[in-house]
């Protein structure tokens, strides 16, 4: 048997998420349904890096599996991306040993969060950027932000619907970079709780409105209390953009 690690891109708009769920369309189902057509019948299923929401899209996702067919590694991008639909794509893969797990392997990840800050909304963006057209503090932002670099207990800033007990998360990067209409998040780390990302930067544009001092979020954090942070962003401002594996 060999090991195939993937990296594979998609547009969330059209998926229930990524994982398998009954009746619905999903990334996962997609390409197990694709490497099952190769593999003549035969199910493989297959491991991510983790899973993202209904809407959420990627840009650096990374699933393995296991195969016994003879096809060589870099063949495997081609004939995965015939089977699939558009929205889908495998962008690279290679052979791996067979001790290398897309999601226990992961050493960071980093998600990027859009906002378009332009006073109208344009359609063809409706799907892919978070359209906020009201004045932000990006300054204040920064500063909210710096306050949740490092490792803290992330509870007020993960879904009550959880359940992860450790919520212990180490942040190496919240950098945000004005381009034109945009307000781009960088946010990277060594995990993240569900909801985590869309939530952190939920709180830091109520900080950009004048809802919430800087300071209000480093108590955030200490009362470990989901209620006292912000709101929960939209899905579909937010990719999945690298993973990064221990060498």
């Amino acid at each position: 048997m060999t090991r195939i690690k993937c990296t594979v891109a998609y547009d969330g708009a059209a998926f229930f998420g990524y994982q398998v769920q009954p009746g619905q369309r999903t990334v996962q189902g997609d390409i197990e349904a694709a490497l099952q057509e190769v593999h003549k019948g035969r199910f493989l299923r297959i491991s991510a890096s983790g899973r993202t929401d209904a809407g959420v899209h990627a840009m650096g996702q990374v699933f393995h599996f296991d195969t016994d067919t003879s096809i060589p590694p870099e063949k495997w991008p081609i004939i995965l991306n015939q089977k699939l639909q558009n929205d889908i794509a495998v962008l690279s893969a290679e052979a791996v040993s067979e001790d290398f797990h897309a999601r226990f392997s992961v050493e960071a990840k980093e998600y990027r969060f859009i906002i378009d800050r332009g006073s109208v909304a344009m359609p063809f963006r409706r799907h892919h950027a978070v359209h906020y057209p009201f004045p932000l503090d990006v300054t204040s932002m920064r500063e909210a932000a710096a306050c949740l670099l490092g490792e803290h207990d992330f509870t007020s800033f993960s879904s009550a619907k959880t359940e992860v007990v450790d919520k212990v998360r180490t942040i190496h990067l919240i950098e945000m970079t004005e381009h034109d209409a945009e307000l781009i998040f960088r946010v990277k780390g060594n995990g993240f709780l569900y909801n985590m990302v869309r939530i952190i930067v939920g709180t830091l544009l109520e900080v950009g409105s004048g809802k919430y001092e800087p300071s209000d979020v480093k108590r955030m954090l200490e009362a470990k209390d989901r209620s006292v942070a912000g709101k929960t962003a939209p899905a579909h401002g937010l990719y999945l953009w690298e993973v990064e594996y221990k060498k």
